[in-house]
């Protein structure tokens, strides 16, 4: 059986999934971060490091939360550059998006559901 609960480190965890610590990617020895529900990310970015393409009709909500840095976020809506620690955007299916890290920077990025 699965284990029900987990503690761990984002940064540690993450490190062979591009960041991503939950969603239904996880291999099921994981227990409760293999997930249809939710994925989440701890993405540490340095300076300069850019999504390379747009996504492309993306069907599930997104949150985006600034833990340091300055990090832009370009969306089909407009852009926005997050500053202030705890600055965050969230968007709905079918806006597709593109970023920028314009200082090293973290960020926590959750998305539902979780789709293959």
């Amino acid at each position: 059986m699965a284990p029900t609960w987990y503690h761990g480190n984002a940064a540690d965890d993450g490190q062979d999934n591009r960041g991503w610590i939950l969603g239904h990617f996880m291999d099921p020895s994981t227990g409760v971060r293999s997930t249809k529900d939710v994925e989440v990310k701890w993405g540490v970015h340095p300076a300069g490091d850019k999504r390379a393409d747009w996504t492309s009709d993306d069907q599930r909500t997104t949150l985006l939360l600034l833990v340091q840095g300055r990090f832009k976020l370009d969306l089909t809506e407009g852009s926005i550059v997050l500053e202030r620690q705890g600055d965050y955007v969230t968007w709905g299916p079918g806006i597709d998006h593109s970023w920028e890290a314009l200082t090293d920077a973290t960020v926590v990025t959750v998305r539902w559901p979780s789709l293959p």
